[in-house]
């Protein structure tokens, strides 16, 4: 399989979980502002989105949207316990804590990379992320991870998106639990892998 990513950017949360389930994926890194390819190719050819990630599967098919390509990654090794089992309510409340990490963490922390976003727009924008940070820290009081115990799936992208907050100034120790989780998963030895792959530490 190939993870066509961008360093940093979502394309880390599907990356990560393939190390945590112990997947080997070929990388390749996307210019995102010419949609070409580190291998020359036209990235609006393999996902016409033009966003990263895509996962290119061995039978060529595509997938693409973080949520999805961190559970199908989960599933083919069910035993890494990276998502719970189909048809459990384990399942849907993971599937809860992947919708919110895509709709209400990763929506709005991403809307500040637009750089036709006007101080008040931002100051809004900021209010909004608060507010999101203030409800995820509530989640994650007295538990080490998003879904209780055990990291999964959900972690992964949350992690990613949350790690923009330092992009952007926003100060997390307003949110200690919040500032403890996104510390206690950046130890992570396979979570470490992937962020050294994308050059993101060294």
């Amino acid at each position: 399989m190939k993870l066509y990513y961008y360093p940093g950017a979502c394309s880390l949360a599907p990356h990560i979980v393939a190390r945590e389930a112990g997947i080997a994926l070929d990388l390749d890194k996307v210019d995102l502002a010419n949609r070409k390819t580190a291998t020359g190719d036209d990235y609006l050819a393999i996902n016409s989105k033009g966003y990263v990630p895509a996962l290119v599967l061995d039978g060529g098919e595509v997938l693409t949207e973080v949520a999805v390509i961190c559970q199908y990654l989960a599933d083919q090794r069910p035993e890494s316990g990276l998502v719970p089992q189909w048809g459990t309510m384990a399942r849907y409340h993971q599937m809860e804590a992947l919708n919110f990490a895509a709709t209400e963490v990763h929506k709005q922390i991403g809307a500040l990379f637009n750089p036709q976003l006007t101080a008040e727009m931002k100051a809004v924008q900021l209010e909004t992320i608060a507010r999101r940070l203030g409800t995820l820290d509530g989640l994650l009081d007295g538990k080490p991870y998003v879904t209780g115990e055990r990291f999964t799936a959900a972690d992964a992208y949350l992690f990613t998106v949350l790690n923009w907050t330092g992009l952007h100034g926003i100060d997390v120790s307003r949110w200690p639990a919040v500032k403890a989780y996104m510390a206690r998963i950046a130890e992570r030895p396979k979570v470490q892998e992937a962020m050294r792959a994308e050059g993101l530490i060294s």
